[in-house]
């Protein structure tokens, strides 16, 4: 007894740190870093911006249904959809490094991003049936805080290996798939799963979710711009060395890894307090982009605090959720990340037509305002609910405001990132 109850606590620590892993290399190695690549891949294939945002975009569709296809299945097969999601993500990579021409290419880039959609709803059952019930919800947030490491190591793998991008989405395809086969080593199949409510989408449920759905669709076309653009504005500059440009990139990881740091602090705020803070801290990281691409010292802090601030107002919307009710928060997270990456879609799209035309300078100022206007939908809301309750008092709907009273969110720390979703 004491022998097995032993390895069952050693196994703890494998599940964790696989996962996180997996997550890791699904979003930060496979899905976030076309951003990364895309200047050397521009080169070698004559894409232009317009047609870089039109792969951008459908790899954020892809991912939406992915993501779908995963919460409403991850409970009862995550051990398929880990196969499958490694699969699309190596499979996307491989097939992108062997493309000849910009169709393959395009189209392997689309299906890669399945794997991040289809890898954070796998990972949660994963977690939930493997990690005693008293450690889960860190274990969780743990697991779901591997984007910024990715990002981080994808910096580091360009740094060796650019500008061979296929080189570098080679060795990315495998090291996923030694990641995937620990994950589902390290899991155990036949352990007993416990109650979850299957993800549901009520119309008044939805409604309710109407300001957050709103902002995090701005939020989503805002980000776009580091996202899909982010190296390649410093690159078209020129006013910063090829490592220069991959290290801004590396600052961005950073920038996400950091949210653990202020989890503490930022959990005596409500959810959309915290989201206003960090949305405004990613706005002022585009705008600094935007300003001084040819200054690298500028350039650096402003994909810092990006990273940062996007992965806390992601991380908030989960929390937002919550506030709004509890029982269905997977569900209200699946929702928000994908009217999250479908604000993605839009906006690498409009972007790199804005590019196109007139340059990037004047996209990443657009993208800027996307994302004022998300603070600024959220305030109006606020401020509308507090008027109405001052002209009707105690006849506010329970559960409507997320913003009444302080929400704890200590959860936010890494319950984003598989989920964008990022």
């Amino acid at each position: 007894m004491k022998r097995t109850f032993s390895f069952g606590l050693d196994r703890e620590p494998l599940v964790i740190v696989a996962g996180t892993a997996f997550i890791a290399a699904t979003y930060g190695l496979v899905r976030l870093a076309y951003g990364l690549f895309l200047p050397d891949i521009q080169t070698d294939l004559a894409l232009d911006s317009a047609r870089a945002g039109y792969i951008s975009s459908g790899s954020s569709l892809v991912y939406c249904l992915a993501a779908v296809c995963g919460f409403l299945y991850g409970r009862r097969y995550p051990r398929a959809l880990i196969v499958v999601a490694t699969v699309t993500a190596a499979g996307g990579v491989w097939g992108m490094a062997a493309a000849g021409n910009l169709i393959v290419f395009g189209l392997f880039a689309v299906i890669s991003s399945a794997g991040a959609g289809l890898a954070s709803p796998a990972l949660v059952s994963i977690v939930r049936r493997n990690i005693a019930a008293d450690r889960v919800d860190r274990a969780q947030s743990m697991v779901n805080s591997g984007t910024g490491p990715g990002l981080v190591g994808a910096g580091a793998l360009a740094l060796v290996f650019l500008p061979e991008w296929r080189v570098t989405w080679a060795v990315i395809g495998v090291v996923t798939v030694i990641i995937a086969v620990g994950l589902l080593t390290a899991d155990r199949p036949g352990s007993a799963g416990r109650d979850e409510q299957a993800p549901t989408f009520p119309v008044a449920w939805v409604r309710r979710h109407a300001t957050a759905l709103t902002v995090a669709i701005l939020m989503g076309a805002a980000s776009s711009a580091m996202w899909t653009y982010g190296r390649a504005i410093l690159v078209d500059n020129g006013g910063s060395s090829q490592r220069g440009t991959i290290i801004a990139w590396i600052m961005i990881g950073i920038g996400g890894a950091a949210v653990a740091l202020t989890a503490a602090p930022l959990a005596r705020w409500s959810a959309t307090s915290a989201w206003t803070l960090s949305c405004s801290t990613m706005t002022a990281g585009i705008v600094l982009v935007a300003a001084a691409p040819g200054r690298m010292t500028v350039a650096l802090i402003g994909c810092l605090l990006f990273g940062w601030g996007f992965t806390s107002a992601t991380s908030a919307l989960i929390v937002w959720t919550s506030t709004i009710d509890a029982a269905r928060s997977a569900a209200g997270t699946a929702l928000l990340f994908i009217a999250l990456m479908f604000g993605q879609a839009v906006g690498a799209t409009a972007l790199g037509a804005i590019i196109t035309a007139v340059g990037y300078g004047f996209a990443f100022i657009v993208a800027a305002v996307a994302s004022a206007v998300s603070i600024a939908v959220d305030l109006l809301d606020r401020t509308s609910r507090r008027a109405d309750a001052d002209e009707r008092p105690g006849s506010g709907e329970p559960g409507h405001e997320p913003s009444a009273g302080p929400a704890p969110i200590e959860r936010i720390t890494g319950e984003l990132e598989g989920r964008q979703r990022r």
